[in-house]
């Protein structure tokens, strides 16, 4: 067949695919996001004869006549990694993993391996580590099975056709930007390379019912690595995120067919591997100084789970023209906005004074029931008074310096009391579904205003 070859240029971003060079993306708005490919075509008596093919027999099904499998998902013998999947791993269904280096995604892998390949056979393709590193690996982690095979290669065609022939239970791919498909030009990584890759495998694993998990790269601002296509191909996405220098991991969902987006499974890296964290809530309050201005404590839902997280702010003196405003692990404009209604509806001044706010343990949340508990610890700090150590505080704050109620309320304070706190400052909204047994356990103060919640904790 006659072919011929032309040089595209490709956004490395979103895919979007151009004739010359852009230095700024038109379709995601990325700078020098564009590479070079170099793609074969076929000529036109060759697309003349592709269009005299017959088309290919098909057949569809009555919904009710489908019969599911008994059997949907294969528990992965961690609870929290179950949670964000929501129950388990689905059969012919293409999860996508991904982090920053060095997070613990390989580690992940191997764990599922220890508890999987006591019934399941599994097959673990790694392009980037050769079989005695895979080895040396699994021996930290005291993984033995069986039923567990490695095979080091980044030919895609290969590897699905090895499938096909030893017919896995699962599958690891580690990872999909070191996956490359011959017949094309392009190098590794790139966009097509990633696309076509992670292609076959959808199609490999849903031909055959083997549920495949990727591991995939994520570029300096923290997005996957490769086309945005990638995310919509896979069934699944999950990200793993923390600090490095930080012992704790959060694993969060933000695409999955077969459950719930607002799960998250925490988990702390030792020298054995990740160990799950069941009880996050003290994790993220242990170690809070006592009788110190600027600390209050929040509830937020993560899913069905109420989290219990210390939220720390510091006001001091500016020492330049324009007062700073620093958050970390909170919504910038939105701590923005909360000082405006303090500063206009509470009468608390911020004019020359610098603002942060951190959220202890590395977590990153953006519900607004977290507004109030920002809030506190802003005025607390200003003020230097030092909060209740057993006062938890929740609601959301409006542009008029109302608390407005939130969801989930009775859930969030049962966990509080669980935990040893005997005050909560709720939205006023709120009292009347709460019932009566839960307040006899607990102090619960109703506010309607950001002024009538500072002084129910002075008091």
């Amino acid at each position: 067949m006659a072919v011929k070859t032309k040089s595209i240029f490709v956004c490395s971003s979103c895919g979007y695919e151009t004739a010359k060079w852009l230095g700024k993306c038109p379709e995601c708005g990325e700078w020098a996001s564009f590479e070079e490919e170099v793609r074969q075509t076929e000529t036109s008596k060759a697309k003349a004869a592709a269009g005299t093919l017959k088309a290919k027999s098909v057949s569809s099904y009555q919904l009710e006549q489908i019969k599911p499998d008994n059997e949907l998902r294969y528990k992965t013998g961690m609870g929290e990694l179950d949670r964000v999947l929501g129950g388990g791993i689905v059969k012919g269904s293409l999860v996508l993993l991904s982090g920053d280096p060095g997070i613990g995604k390989s580690t992940i892998l191997l764990q599922i391996c220890r508890h999987l390949g006591k019934k399941l056979k599994i097959l673990y393709v790694s392009g980037e580590e050769s079989y005695s590193q895979i080895k040396l690996r699994a021996d930290r982690l005291k993984v033995k099975s069986e039923n567990l095979f490695v095979l080091c290669e980044t030919d895609v065609q290969a590897i699905c056709e090895h499938i096909q022939s030893a017919s896995p239970d699962l599958v690891m791919i580690d990872s999909i930007q070191t996956m490359n498909f011959t017949e094309l030009n392009s190098s590794p990584g790139c966009v097509t390379q990633v696309r076509e890759s992670s292609n076959l495998l959808m199609r490999t694993a849903k031909a055959l019912g083997i549920p495949v998990i990727l591991v995939g790269h994520v570029n300096k601002d923290g997005n996957i690595a490769g086309p945005k296509v990638l995310e919509h191909i896979v069934d699944a996405v999950l990200y793993f995120e923390g600090e490095r220098n930080l012992s704790f991991r959060i694993l969060r969902a933000v695409k999955n067919r077969f459950g719930s987006t607002n799960e998250i499974g925490v988990f702390e890296m030792l020298d054995t591997g990740l160990k799950e964290v069941e009880n996050p809530s003290e994790m993220l309050i242990s170690g809070r100084p006592k009788n110190t201005p600027g600390s209050c404590v929040a509830c937020v839902m993560e899913g069905t789970r109420p989290i219990l997280a210390e939220i720390q702010g510091l006001v001091t003196a500016t020492g330049f023209g324009n007062p700073r405003r620093i958050s970390n692990g909170f919504d910038f404009n939105r701590l923005a906005m909360l000082i405006a209604v303090l500063e206009k509806r509470g009468g608390y001044f911020f004019g020359n004074m610098d603002a942060y706010i951190n959220i202890v343990g590395g977590m990153k949340l953006d519900e607004p029931a977290l507004d109030l508990t920002i809030v506190m610890a802003l005025v607390s700090s200003l003020k230097d008074y030092a909060l209740r150590d057993d006062v938890l505080a929740f609601g959301e704050v409006g542009l008029a310096g109302e608390i407005r109620g939130v969801s989930h309320c009775e859930q969030r304070i049962r966990e509080a009391s669980r935990l040893g706190f005997s005050k909560c400052i709720v939205p006023y909204a709120n009292l009347k579904n709460i019932s009566a047994s839960l307040k006899k356990e607990i102090e619960i103060v109703g506010v309607r205003t950001i002024r009538q919640a500072f002084e129910a904790i002075i008091l």
